[in-house]
């Protein structure tokens, strides 16, 4: 199906979903950062109404980098995918239920013009927005401390922890530097796409959460560093191998998510574009080039996840109740016919999105104003 062996699918594979996760934290960030920021920027409802259709022709093709990649997680590790729904149900029902609030929220806020009904959607499209960005940030502290799962000799998954587990000191500052720096990508957009009183405000929120982003992003490395014990391969199967979980051995050590930064040096590369865009996506948007200031924004983003997947690598689902059942990217994965079929669809499709994406952004580029929200009151939001 492809000139590639096992083993190199599933290398492929695990970059190809980090890519898919990159690019929904790109494409769908600014959405929940700009629905996060709506309540507190917009102090009439016209410049609320700003805000909202800053995002409204677009957020619908945006999520659909979400789906993307939970099917891929699905199509392409399906026991990470089965131990998560299994493990974090209860905080995955609630981004879920919290994303529920996006398309009503769009769709009936202009309904009525009671300013009352107005104001309690525009709570519910922050709910939309901030809730999920908070949560995804603390699923992925968790999984750098360990999920407490395990298999038995049959392959069962069980996890031994609860909800209330998740919430631990380390995870809800992961949370913090997800939310922050989705507030501070949102703000950037909302400076790019709407003017006036709107812009200015935006820009000064951009500082704030830029500032908090950079702060948290320090503390949860040093957290890292000399707080948790990382995870480490002590030995492992052939990996051109059918998959089995238990077939590995596994230690966990003292700074051992760095061990990877030495290994492979390169790698720092990832946290140092986490800084350098942030201070970078600032200082463009204090002098008003705002299209610079949302792709070092951007940049941000990625290198902010790089810099949690590179130093996890190989590992994508670590147990903290029996190391041994860590999923990592060699023995979480299909067979090898599905990651072959999936790697032809995937190169066919992928930049048909990528494509098309580009597209609606260029035609629906330009400022939204409170004027042309008037000039379109009935197809606006």
């Amino acid at each position: 199906m492809t000139f590639f062996d096992y083993e190199m699918l599933k290398l492929i594979w695990w970059v190809f979903i980090g890519v898919l996760l990159v690019g929904f934290s790109i494409m769908d960030g600014f959405d929940m950062g700009v629905a996060a920021w709506l309540p507190f920027l917009g102090k009439t409802d016209d410049e609320r109404r700003v805000i909202i259709n800053t995002i409204g022709a677009t957020w619908e093709g945006n999520q659909t980098w979400l789906i993307t990649a939970g099917g891929a997680i699905f199509a392409a590790w399906p026991l990470v995918y089965a131990a998560a729904f299994s493990g974090l149900y209860i905080a995955l029902l609630l981004v879920l239920f919290a994303l529920f609030f996006r398309p009503v929220g769009f769709d009936y806020r202009s309904k009525l013009a009671d300013p009352r009904w107005r104001n309690g959607w525009d709570w519910a499209l922050f709910v939309g927005g901030a809730v999920p960005a908070l949560v995804f940030g603390v699923a992925f502290g968790n999984l750098l401390i360990g999920l407490p799962f395990y298999y038995d000799d049959t392959l069962r998954s069980f996890y031994t922890g609860s909800f209330w587990q998740l919430l631990n000191p380390f995870a809800l500052l992961c949370g913090v530097v997800s939310l922050s720096m989705l507030m501070m990508h949102g703000a950037v957009y909302l400076q790019l796409r709407a003017d006036g009183a709107v812009q200015k405000r935006a820009q000064k929120s951009a500082l704030v959460t830029g500032i908090l982003c950079a702060v948290s992003f320090a503390l949860a490395g040093l957290w890292v560093a000399f707080g948790i014990d990382g995870y480490r391969l002590t030995s492992v199967h052939d990996l051109n191998l059918a998959i089995n979980p238990l077939s590995k051995t596994v230690e966990k050590v003292s700074g051992g998510w760095l061990v990877n930064y030495q290994t492979y040096p390169w790698m720092i590369l990832a946290p140092i574009t986490g800084f350098a865009g942030i201070g970078l996506s600032l200082l463009s948007a204090h002098f008003k080039h705002e299209r610079t200031a949302f792709i070092f924004s951007s940049l941000t983003i990625m290198g902010v996840i790089l810099t949690a997947g590179f130093s996890m690598f190989p590992f994508v689902m670590p147990s903290s109740t029996n190391p041994i059942s860590s999923l990592t990217l060699w023995d979480a994965v299909s067979s090898e016919k599905t990651l072959g079929i999936m790697f032809v669809v995937t190169i066919i499709f992928l930049p048909l999105i990528l494509a098309y994406t580009s597209w609606v952004f260029k035609v629906l580029r330009g400022k939204v104003t409170v004027q042309s929200i008037k000039d379109n009151t009935h197809t606006a939001y």
